[in-house]
């Protein structure tokens, strides 16, 4: 991984916001209905449902996802060890590539984390 997790961020978000001109309403439907949809707190909390996100972006081996959700961890206030335990499940379940993955997730923890997330 060469590019921070900030830039991969960013450039999620420049290009994502290309695609809401060119497919708005695929775009809108998924990051304004289905994502909130689906991540508000239920019976899960919304914390525990980012950091499952994050274990599955992980074995996706999605740098943007892994940025995307390191980040609203932190906003659902899960800690470093939280995020660092659903690497520990996603490493279980995904392998070497996981354990790659899980590499970016401690650089996107450095860079993003919030004083209070220890």
């Amino acid at each position: 991984m060469a590019r921070s997790a900030k830039e991969v961020l960013a450039e999620f978000q420049a290009n994502l916001h290309k695609m809401q001109k060119a497919i708005p309403q695929v775009t809108d439907d998924f990051v304004k209905r289905l994502m909130p949809d689906v991540l508000n707190d239920g019976v899960l909390t919304t914390k525990q449902k980012e950091l499952i996100a994050l274990g599955i972006a992980v074995c996706a081996t999605c740098d943007y996802c892994i940025a995307i959700h390191v980040k609203k961890c932190f906003d659902a206030g899960a800690t470093k060890a939280e995020i660092a335990e659903a690497c520990g499940v996603a490493i279980l379940m995904g392998g070497g590539p996981a354990l790659t993955y899980s590499t970016f997730v401690f650089q996107a923890i450095e860079e993003m984390a919030p004083a209070a997330a220890s």
